[in-house]
């Protein structure tokens, strides 16, 4: 099952993003259920959010994924949504 992570940074927060993207990239990496994952960007190129593609049994496997991302644990995000996705291309 894919799942869709869609994350939006709070305000201010870049500074958040880059102490923890070496943790962050680790974790996607290591967890072995990411199929795809990058930043979102705003009309500058800035880093805004995340968008990240998960390869799981069922929901609840992305809940626990997304409950352990060290992003969570640094409070970056002010929204997280997580959506059941269907690859066609």
């Amino acid at each position: 099952m894919l799942i869709a992570l869609i994350a939006r940074d709070k305000p201010g927060a870049l500074q958040i993003r880059l102490d923890t993207r070496e943790k962050h990239v680790a974790y996607l990496k290591e967890s072995g259920m990411v199929s795809q994952a990058g930043p979102l960007l705003d009309a500058d190129g800035g880093m805004i959010g995340s968008l990240v593609v998960l390869d799981v049994e069922d929901m609840a496997q992305a809940e626990a994924w997304a409950a352990n991302d060290p992003y969570k644990a640094a409070e970056l995000f002010e929204s997280v949504e997580l959506i059941a996705w269907n690859k066609v291309i």
